[in-house]
């Protein structure tokens, strides 16, 4: 299934973390795509999200200004279900600096 693409605005990345602004029109999707580094995601609106991943697919609901963590290694395809455009912060943490 083809989807539109969501649209990714790097606004910091440096040797500690990369942060992300992600913005999905209606039933857009990031693509399926693998975590490197542990991540923050702040939810700018209200609304929900499609998961899909080899496990299955789910909805998750999510509110502004409430964060959510997981861990490196998370593989999955993120699709904006809701009617709306939709956005949120992605906060990557990278290693620490040697």
């Amino acid at each position: 299934m083809s989807r539109p693409a969501a649209v990714p605005t790097v606004q910091i990345d440096n040797e500690r973390i990369r942060v992300t602004e992600w913005r999905f029109a209606p039933g857009a999707a990031t693509g399926f795509h693998r975590h490197e580094y542990d991540y923050c995601v702040v939810p700018l609106l209200d609304g929900w999200l499609g998961i899909e991943s080899k496990e299955g697919t789910s909805e998750s609901q999510l509110a502004a200004g409430r964060s959510y963590f997981r861990k490196a290694g998370v593989a999955h395809d993120v699709v904006n279900i809701n009617a709306f455009e939709f956005a949120f912060v992605e906060v990557e943490l990278k290693e620490p600096a040697a």
